[in-house]
Order: C-alpha cells, then structure tokens, then sequence
C-alpha cells in the first residue's frame, strides 16, 4: 500500500495532510526517515509518526453534523473557542473534519476517520457540489446573478459559475440557494464581497446529493453506506 494511503487510514487526517507529513519528514518507517510519496508500505513494516508505531483504523466511521455558528472547525483551538468536536458525544473512534465551515457558517459538515474518502470529497479536481442558503436583505439585480452564474473574479482568484436561484421570502429576508463547485476557502463569502451585499447568515444544506435534512442543530448521525456511496452519483 502506498505510504500516503496507509497514512490516511491511520486517522492521520487527509490524504493532502498525510503528505505534507510526509515532506516534512515526520515519518518513519522501520527507524528510517521517508519522504519518498511513491514508498510501499509492506505487511511486516513498522511505521511510526512522533516515535509512536501507527496502524490503520479498521472501523471506518462516516458522521454527518448540522455545525452550529460559533464553532470551530477543528480537533482543537488555542484560543479555547468551541470546536466541533466538542459536539460528537458518545463517537469512541477519533475522527476529522471533511473540509472547512467557518466560524458563522452553519450546516452540513461531514466527517470521518477514512482518509481516503474524505480526500475525494475536498480536492478541486473532483468537483464535488455543495449547496447553500443565503440570507439577505436585498434581492439581487439580475446583472448580479449573471455574474454568479458567469464565474466572478475576487482579487486575483477566479471561481467557476455557480448555480443560483430565489428560494423564498421571509420576514423580509431573501433567501437564495447557491451550488458552487470548488469549496474555494470562503468562496460564497468572497462572491458576495464582491458584489458588495451583505451576508445575514449562510447555511450548507447539501454536499453532492447527500443532503442536511432534518437533523436538528448541533446533532450528528452515522451515514448509512448508501449514503457513503450516493454522494458521487449523479
């Protein structure tokens, strides 16, 4: 098994952070520094990160969290905020979270301790949607939709077209639901930056055809294996 898959299955995190473990010489493997992506990893290897020997996690877990605002999106922070983590009660394995919700983005958020899978879900090349509702206080001109729907450039970053439409109206709030294709850091924010109307709450509702539901805020629940594999297909 290639060392970067085996590193992902040993809840290292994802397949991108096992590697940068990798370059940066964290590795061992039967007492030798590797920094070689192409090593494979044999059956009577020992593999060790910070001195201590790994294994891969046999029990692959998949959790889908409706994250609160005013949560982290991390195994812990610094600055003792609240962390997503403090919300999975009662999940005895460790697990990561797949991709990032900013600290006032609610919604779906997924994670797992399958390294691999998680990496399918994240990189830009797989073009995994994720959908979101916006509120707002404006409707949008249809000059401003054209530019979502065009692709809008912030600064020197470019985002590919999102697909968006007007959800429904209340208590005076527009509320949009917005597709991206990218998962950009802060993509939707920036977007909106751009066109400079403010953004009264943001929310993932879908990732691919996995969708938020009913699950109530700040609770999780285990994806069925269905679920694992419905999230590619079209």
């Amino acid at each position: 098994m290639r060392i970067n898959k085996y590193l992902a299955s040993c809840e290292l995190g994802s397949r991108r952070k096992v590697e940068d473990l990798i370059k940066n010489n964290k590795i061992k493997v039967n007492n030798q520094i590797i920094n070689d992506m192409s090593y494979d990893i044999k059956n009577t290897d020992i593999v060790e990160y910070n001195n201590t020997i790994i294994r891969p996690q046999l029990n692959k877990i998949y959790l889908m969290l409706n994250k609160p605002k005013c949560y982290i999106t991390s195994l812990k922070d610094n600055q003792n905020r609240k962390v997503v983590m403090d919300l999975l009660k009662g999940v005895k394995e460790k697990v990561f979270p797949v991709g990032r919700l900013d600290y006032n983005t609610q919604g779906l958020l997924l994670l797992t301790n399958d390294g691999e899978w998680a990496n399918n879900i994240t990189h830009p090349s797989k073009h995994i949607e994720k959908t979101y509702e916006v509120k707002l206080k404006v409707l949008l001109t249809n000059n401003q939709l054209k530019m979502i729907r065009l692709g809008i450039k912030y600064g020197n970053i470019k985002y590919l077209p999102a697909t968006i439409k007007l959800k429904s109206i209340e208590d005076n709030f527009y509320i949009y639901e917005i597709t991206i294709f990218e998962g950009k850091n802060r993509e939707i924010r920036k977007i909106f930056e751009t066109l400079k109307v403010k953004i009264y709450s943001l929310k993932r509702i879908a990732i691919g055809n996995l969708k938020l539901g009913d699950l109530k805020e700040g609770k999780y629940r285990y994806l069925t294996q269905e679920e694992i594999n419905f999230i590619w297909e079209k």
